[in-house]
């Protein structure tokens, strides 16, 4: 066996969800062991919370089950980058013999974590960020989220078409980020759209040191800006979008994807309001899907609104949930049998949305939707205003 980093940051916490007398045999060796990969600490810790929160809660509504299976959860530290999330999903795949890998929100961390699984033959089932990859090296590799440059495809012709001006784009300096903006700046360039950064390019700032958005926000009020496009998540995004509000470029409009997510909502409070957002999800979306997720998040005692992490991680527990129970029961679930099951699924009935996996890039063919920040009742809510496209291929 491989001898494991002692860099390793391991958490050691394994959430054993077992229901007493409910296994067919009672032996250890029906438990299904699941690796779960999540930002616990750092910048990401809130959307790595709620993606943690969004695979517990489907466990918890169906009996601590997978596909008829008992289900052994273990939880790893993924932090802020590849060395620390890497070293977790060895320990997973070498010591702990899990049958799958799930989560992992950061596209650098995902793009490292693949080539292991491969090496492995070990399904990984991410519900986070994606880089694109190469179409022909996608074994084993699923995903139930994004592929980073999606939402900025979604919304630039939006914006070509209903902003009158050039556009200012803006985000960390970081693989996530130079996905995010990339798919927003090419396509909007296609279109005919015009970039307000005196560069021609997006402008970069350093991840994740930055905490300082003013000097930023000077430049931008200081171009002929008719609104601005960025990208920004976790504590990052609470400071951008605070720091927007108080500043000289308060006045323009701002859009982006993922400033407004989740938990950070709270935390940017009024500043947030007026925001524009592109998103696979909103909590507002009317299905029957949708309003049973809402419910039991409620119901569960999580505060506000459900976010797209959550609800990305409930489907990847869907996904191995539909996938195990096809595997007979006298049969063991093995990674080889789970890949083999997932690529036979077809429609995924999610709160977002029906989706189903693209044949070519194994990740969901899916609605993506234009949201602002309102008042939604007494609280700030990212509402739907309109559909956008629907992307995956």
């Amino acid at each position: 066996m491989k001898q494991l980093p002692k860099r390793a940051l391991w958490l050691g916490t394994a959430l054993t969800l077992v229901l007493a007398g409910c296994s067919t045999s009672g032996d250890e060796s029906d438990v299904v062991k699941i690796g779960l990969i999540t930002p616990l600490s750092g910048i990401y810790q809130e959307p790595g919370e709620e993606m943690r929160n969004g695979f517990q809660l489907y466990l918890d509504t169906h009996g601590g089950k997978l596909g008829g299976r008992e289900v052994e959860l273990l939880i790893g530290n993924e932090g802020e980058g590849p060395e620390t999330a890497v070293d977790v999903a060895e320990k997973f795949i070498l010591q702990d013999e899990v049958a799958a890998l799930t989560g992992v929100m950061a596209g650098g961390s995902y793009a490292e974590i693949s080539v292991l699984a491969q090496e492995h033959n070990m399904p990984l089932i991410g519900s986070g960020g994606r880089p694109t990859l190469d179409p022909d090296k996608l074994e084993g590799l699923w995903h139930t989220s994004w592929i980073s440059d999606e939402n900025g495809q979604a919304i630039a012709p939006y914006m070509a078409e209903n902003i009158d001006g050039p556009v200012y784009a803006i985000g960390p300096d970081y693989q996530g980020g130079h996905d995010q903006l990339r798919g927003f700046t090419e396509t909007f360039a296609e279109v005919g759209g015009q970039l307000a950064n005196p560069t021609g390019e997006t402008h970069w700032t350093p991840f994740p040191e930055t905490t300082n958005f003013t000097p930023y926000f000077t430049e931008i009020a200081q171009t002929d800006a008719a609104a601005i496009y960025a990208f920004f998540a976790g504590t990052a995004a609470v400071d951008f979008v605070t720091q927007w509000a108080q500043s000289n470029a308060k006045d323009i409009p701002l859009y982006g994807s993922f400033i407004t997510e989740g938990s950070v909502l709270d935390a940017q409070g009024d500043a947030a309001e007026g925001v524009y957002s592109v998103m696979n999800y909103s909590a507002d979306l009317d299905n029957a899907a949708n309003r049973e997720f809402v419910a039991a998040w409620s119901a569960a005692g999580h505060p506000g609104q459900p976010a797209l992490y959550s609800v990305c991680a409930w489907d990847a527990a869907q996904v191995l949930d539909r996938a195990i129970a096809t595997i007979p029961p006298e049969m063991a679930v093995t990674p080889e049998v789970i890949n083999d099951a997932i690529a036979a699924l077809g429609e995924i009935d999610s709160p977002r949305g029906a989706w189903r996996f693209s044949e070519i890039a194994h990740a969901p063919i899916q609605k993506w939707y234009l949201r602002q920040v309102q008042l939604d009742g007494q609280q700030l809510a990212n509402v739907v205003i309109e559909d956008l496209a629907t992307i995956g291929g």
